[in-house]
């Protein structure tokens, strides 16, 4: 369906923020009956330009921003990270991978419909970016410039991928469907044989779609490859990295993006309802009342056996992921792997 987003959207947002500075666009977005995206549309052409789809080739001019703060986000858990942009592999249409020190992503071409570039509007609460969404309006992964960012550099890739047309109108689809799986028909007994002749932690989701199984429910019928852990886990596993400068891997992800941060974490900052990481590079916000259940992973490679932590809400979805630093060809961390053995 066709949705406008004329002025009046526009102006309930610029009141809705006034009146509750700290409430985030996607949240009020929602209390709007809007989505994200039909926010920034209603200031296309102003505070807004809304950009093509060559998300491929807008992807490969990223590094020419210099230092940036990436934020992807679900429903749960919000990830950002500061850096630059190092090497950007796109060459397929669908899939893309920027791996660097600082920014490590693997993005999902798919699923991305809307693009936009945003400037600075106090009275909207808009910060310099570039901003991705899906056919829902919903987010998939947000570019903020820094102080030090190159600022002309921007101004040359806004110019250079702008839409000719700057409408506010939204062509914005309904969700798809949910994936079915086979879960109550799998073979088990198989499958858990073939978790246990893995060579690579990127082979488990090959895996899962080869018997058609959810990840969660995996985790359920895998025996010795996954138990039930603490909801406090995640608490632990941040307080005793920064304690110890034990340096850890943390994905987060939706439909179209995973972010991974790799590294130490230092400032572990407790809110009601939350846990956050306060770093000056890297920020998480995990809601701690979405957490259902969390499971110690292990995957067998050809470096030894990986240990994960994986937070799941109650639809049995995939919060983030929780690994000890490590490269392909190197074992885990031995205090990685003592720390998730002890966990209970």
């Amino acid at each position: 369906m066709s949705i406008t987003m004329n002025l009046s959207i526009k102006d309930k947002w610029i009141s809705f923020h006034k009146e509750h500075p700290r409430v985030r666009i996607r949240d009020a977005a929602k209390q709007l009956d809007t989505t994200e995206a039909g926010i920034l549309a209603s200031f296309a052409g102003s505070s807004v330009i809304r950009l093509n789809t060559e998300f491929t080739e807008l992807w490969k001019r990223l590094p020419q921003l210099g230092y940036v703060m990436v934020l992807t986000r679900n429903e749960s858990c919000v990830h950002e990270r500061k850096g630059i942009f190092e090497e950007v592999s796109v060459n397929s249409k669908h899939v893309g991978v920027v791996v660097g020190k600082d920014i490590d992503l693997r993005m999902l071409f798919h699923c991305w419909a809307f693009a936009f570039a945003v400037f600075e509007n106090e009275e909207a609460g808009f910060k310099k970016s570039i901003q991705v969404f899906d056919h829902q309006g919903t987010a998939i992964i947000k570019i903020f410039l820094q102080p030090n960012s190159d600022e002309t550099a921007f101004d040359h890739l806004v110019r250079d991928f702008q839409e000719g047309l700057q409408t506010s109108a939204l062509d914005i689809l309904p969700a798809p469907a949910p994936p079915v799986y086979a879960d109550a028909n799998a073979d088990i007994p198989s499958f858990v044989k073939a978790w246990g002749e893995l060579k690579d932690t990127h082979d488990f989701f090959p895996l899962l779609r080869k018997y058609n199984i959810s990840r969660h429910y995996a985790l359920q019928v895998a025996g010795e490859f996954a138990r039930k852990v603490s909801n406090d886990s995640v608490k632990l596993l941040l307080e005793h990295a920064a304690n110890t400068q034990m340096e850890i891997m943390v994905f987060v992800s939706n439909h179209g993006n995973i972010q991974i941060h790799t590294g130490p974490v230092n400032k572990i900052v407790e809110i009601p309802g939350w846990i956050n990481v306060m770093d000056p590079a890297f920020n998480l916000h995990l809601k701690l009342d979405h957490i259902a259940d969390t499971w110690v992973v292990k995957k067998p490679t050809t470096d030894g056996t990986v240990h994960s932590l994986e937070i799941f809400n109650a639809a049995g979805e995939l919060i983030v992921q929780f690994f000890g630093k490590r490269k392909p060809g190197s074992p885990e961390l031995p205090e990685w792997t003592t720390f998730m053995n002890a966990l209970q």
